[in-house]
């Protein structure tokens, strides 16, 4: 069963696909209406990471610095320090990736209230291939003292990360998507940085009880993945993380508590991201068995994003077989 923030046709094949890349664009220029002080970079991609509606609703409170990653933190950190609240936008690979020493010391390191947004994260970019997938994104910026970092899973989660982040004081990662994705949320779903949300709950007459934590695109094949299993009789319940720093632990301790395992899903390495955090903290708090499905030690490569997302195990069909194995 589902909560009432949920979209009601989340599991009808015909689902809405939105990128969630657009639910930043608006994002960020409904909090430009609310406060003078946000303003926008871009590095090159103004269009592509959906910038273009805050630079055309404020053209002077918008700057484009070019393809210059590095300098666009540097000029950002500059504008922070004067009281303004940047928005720097690129591909995730090349912000943070191109630009991680600038963005620890620059903006980090001095707590600069800069909001970080990389787009076309994830193998989910498809045909662009190994050089632009960044799936190593998360496990960097979550290293990054200082560092709140947000995952949302589709267009009006990202929008209200947006805005969350734009009050938030100090810096904030947020991570986006290319492609169209199944609108699970409703423009009044909740979100909170720091708070996760349990999307999906087992009825309870389950004796195999198996959690799913989720975060990003992948989210919906974790949610159909649960619905099938509840169907053939193992208890599953599914937790959306959209904020993996700083953890909501106490849920996390909860959600372990609730079930005999966990299974995290995560378009990235699972070395260094959502899978880790979760481990890292269970293992001192409450031990529990989490088996992580993400990228494996490989690198991206071009492709169709589904077959791509299949390739490398978080599809529906792989969550299922890897929680029936954890089920015994």
């Amino acid at each position: 069963m589902t909560p009432d923030h949920i979209n009601p046709n989340i599991f009808d094949d015909n689902i809405e696909r939105v990128p969630n890349r657009n639910g930043y664009g608006e994002g960020l220029k409904e909090a430009g209406e609310k406060d003078e002080r946000v303003v926008a970079l871009s590095a090159d991609l103004t269009g592509s990471t959906r910038t273009n509606i805050f630079a055309d609703a404020f053209p002077d409170r918008f700057v484009q610095v070019g393809i210059g990653e590095q300098s666009m933190a540097s000029v950002a950190s500059g504008m922070a320090a004067m009281g303004k609240i940047p928005f720097i936008a690129s591909y995730a690979m090349f912000s943070p990736g191109r630009s991680w020493e600038q963005v620890r010391t620059t903006i980090a390191y001095n707590n600069a209230n800069v909001k970080i947004i990389g787009a076309h994260s994830g193998v989910s970019v498809g045909p662009d291939g190994a050089t632009h997938q960044a799936i190593e994104d998360i496990a960097i910026m979550r290293v990054v003292p200082r560092m709140t970092v947000l995952v949302p899973c589709d267009v009006h989660e990202a929008r209200r990360a947006t805005l969350a982040a734009a009050e938030h004081e100090g810096p904030v990662y947020i991570r986006l998507a290319r492609e169209g994705v199944p609108v699970v949320t409703t423009p009044g779903s909740p979100f909170a940085i720091g708070k996760a949300e349990v999307y999906m709950r087992r009825d309870g007459t389950h004796a195999k009880k198996v959690g799913i934590i989720s975060c990003g695109v992948v989210l919906h094949n974790a949610l159909m993945a649960g619905k099938q299993l509840n169907e053939q009789g193992i208890g599953v319940s599914v937790m959306n993380l959209a904020t993996i720093k700083p953890l909501d632990t106490e849920a996390i301790k909860a959600f372990a508590e609730e079930h005999d395992a966990l299974v995290t899903v995560e378009e990235h390495q699972v070395a260094g991201g959502v899978g880790s955090a979760v481990s890292e903290y269970l293992s001192e708090e409450r031990p529990t068995r989490v088996v992580k499905l993400g990228v494996h030690d490989k690198f991206g490569q071009s492709g169709d994003p589904d077959e791509l997302i299949a390739h490398y195990g978080m599809d529906t069909k792989t969550i299922i077989e890897t929680v029936k194995k954890v089920a015994g």
